[in-house]
């Protein structure tokens, strides 16, 4: 009840302003308290060890994409970087797989995508790619990722 009221006397003219201070705020300390999962460094070495090209799909806006991947030094190691504003529909998630691996020069049959969301794992599907389902990801606790129809699901960057 307080939040419907408190809803209805905030302006939109406020909310923007609000999301858009929240926005800078985290733009400008976008690399703060920003660490790899446990044991995805190693295996990015890993990969890259066996010759093999990795790349990031993020709905992440490229705004805040690029500085972070900029601070987490992995911008020159990716194939590819895809943030959710970069392809001209980002809402149509296939679109967010087949643009990775043709800027990756690699065919989708030929890559994993790896998600921790529902439609991570259809884009995948839809793309032709192996998918699995980062249980280390950010997960709710309503999400049931063993429905997904993914090909695996892995509790690690290390499986």
């Amino acid at each position: 009840m307080i939040n419907e009221s408190l809803n209805r006397s905030v302006s939109e003219a406020l909310r923007a302003d609000i999301l858009e201070t929240m926005l800078d705020l985290y733009q400008n300390n976008i690399a703060e308290h920003t660490v790899f999962f446990k044991g995805m460094s190693d295996t990015l070495d890993a990969i890259e060890a066996q010759g093999l090209k990795w790349g990031i799909v993020t709905n992440k806006q490229e705004r805040f994409t690029n500085p972070l991947m900029a601070a987490l030094k992995l911008t020159d190691r990716a194939a590819c970087i895809i943030s959710g504003d970069t392809t001209a529909n980002p809402n149509l998630m296939w679109n967010l797989c087949w643009l990775p691996a043709k800027k990756a020069a690699v065919k989708p049959q030929e890559c994993v995508y790896i998600g921790d969301a529902s439609h991570d794992i259809i884009a995948g599907k839809n793309a032709q790619m192996k998918t699995l389902v980062a249980l280390y990801g950010y997960l709710k606790p309503s999400d049931t990722p063993e429905t997904w129809g993914a090909d695996a699901l892995i509790e690690s960057p290390n499986n």
